[in-house]
């Protein structure tokens, strides 16, 4: 039976490809905002989630670090998009025809070196599939919007340059969510968990002893305010492993005594980046 996935964006955004990657046979949603995308799954509109977390530019999605832990969803995967950014114009344009490049704020930063070289000047936009839409809506040639390959062909424009962006290395790690928790058997896996330490001295770094001690490969640890305020602070952790192993639960055990507040959000099989 086809699953109904969200994403938030416009048709064409990169979190749309990413969706699609990982759900090809299945029915995509979009959606404004990510409080819409987790409403979507937590009520039944939709089965599964596809949200970004990370980005190797920028880090962390800050958004999703902190409704992802409230939300009461589980993550049962994960992949990885390269993000190759490109100038898209009407049929009929040419390089020599643009004069602006419209796109989200942060597509325009990754692409700072080519506008420059070019002379374009920019427009601040929303995301950047919808940038494209409004390009092709606009049929000005002399309007360029900077977006995914796979939003020039949703919305019929061609590409005048490709892989325009500063550094190559541009890629984004998304998280697969379900209302069902659905645990990988115990094998190649990550684990994510969330933590509060207890106000006590030192209390984080013996919390993360028992990884080190047990030969654990922590390969994400973030923190952030909870509730604004400053002396609550909230810690976001993948760990390479899965509860049942004997190292895991040792480490976990460890945590629990400097810890007031814990959770596992999910147990998924390493997608590898490629």
């Amino acid at each position: 039976m086809t699953k109904k996935i969200a994403f938030q964006g416009e048709p064409g955004a990169f979190s749309h490809a990413a969706a699609a990657n990982v759900f090809p046979h299945d029915e995509v949603i979009g959606c404004v905002t990510f409080e819409e995308t987790i409403a979507a799954v937590q009520n039944g509109k939709a089965d599964f989630a596809v949200v970004p977390v990370e980005n190797s530019l920028y880090g962390r999605i800050t958004d999703i670090h902190h409704l992802l832990p409230e939300s009461g969803l589980f993550i049962i995967g994960e992949t990885y998009l390269r993000v190759e950014m490109n100038l898209l114009a009407v049929p009929g344009a040419t390089l020599d025809d643009i004069k602006s490049v419209q796109s989200l704020s942060v597509a325009l930063g990754q692409c700072r070196k080519f506008i420059s070289d070019h002379g374009f000047r920019t427009i601040n936009a929303v995301d950047t599939a919808g940038s494209a839409r409004e390009v092709a809506e606009k049929a000005d040639k002399s309007v360029a919007a900077i977006a995914s390959r796979f939003a020039g062909e949703i919305y019929g424009l061609n590409v005048l340059a490709s892989n325009i962006e500063d550094a190559e290395h541009n890629t984004t790690r998304f998280l697969v969510l379900s209302r069902e928790q659905q645990d990988a058997a115990p094998g190649d896996v990550k684990t994510t968990f969330v933590f509060r330490v207890r106000n006590v001295p030192a209390a984080l770094y013996k919390a993360m002893g028992g990884f080190a001690t047990n030969s654990i490969n922590m390969t994400k640890l973030e923190s952030y305010m909870v509730g604004g305020a400053f002396t609550a602070t909230q810690f976001y952790a993948d760990i390479e492993g899965h509860p049942s192993d004997i190292g895991v639960q040792h480490a976990f055990e460890e945590l629990g005594f400097f810890t007031d507040y814990f959770r596992v959000l999910g147990v998924y099989p390493k997608n590898e980046l490629k």
